[in-house]
């Protein structure tokens, strides 16, 4: 079941397109009190469901040209220690644990694919990595998003906590 609503949906909306928008830009947009707008921000924060908002970065402006995917194989009950040692690495960006033949699905960002080569080393020489396979990334025609899914699921939701959603 879905802990929020369309209201929150759009307000949701709203941040991702402008992680920027004060409280009372937020109310306008969405035609809603400054109040209303503050307290969702605030349960959706407190309940976990809004961790924070984040700048985009085009990585490779800053000069992080490539991008890839490892999936790691691991041996038994290494699991801790792996991730505890592929947190340590700052080239990380995401580590998803999986089924499957590989336990482990890594996004790793380097400037060359040279340091590529030097991490795909250094990750395989972790105790507990038992194979590795890496995917390059050569663009991203869709990146992360949400906000289609949050709609999706929020269809048969109300406008509000009493209100019916707009027609």
């Amino acid at each position: 079941m879905l802990k929020i609503d369309r209201l929150d949906i759009e307000l949701l909306g709203v941040l991702a397109r402008n992680a920027r928008a004060g409280i009372v830009e937020l109310a306008s947009t969405l035609g809603v009190a400054r109040n209303t707008v503050q307290a969702r921000l605030t349960r959706m924060t407190d309940d976990h469901l809004l961790s924070g908002f984040r700048p985009e970065l085009d990585l490779t402006e800053i000069g992080i040209a490539v991008q890839a995917f490892m999936a790691l194989e691991l041996q038994q009950g290494q699991l801790r220690a792996v991730v505890d040692a592929l947190t340590s690495m700052p080239e990380i960006l995401e580590i998803h644990a999986t089924t499957g033949r590989e336990d482990l699905l890594v996004r790793v960002a380097t400037a060359t694919q040279a340091d590529l080569q030097n991490l795909i080393q250094e990750v395989v020489s972790i105790t507990g990595v038992s194979h590795s396979n890496t995917t390059l990334a050569l663009t991203t025609p869709l990146p992360y998003r949400i906000q289609p899914l949050l709609e999706h699921l929020g269809q048969q939701q109300g406008w509000g906590r009493s209100t019916p959603a707009p027609r």
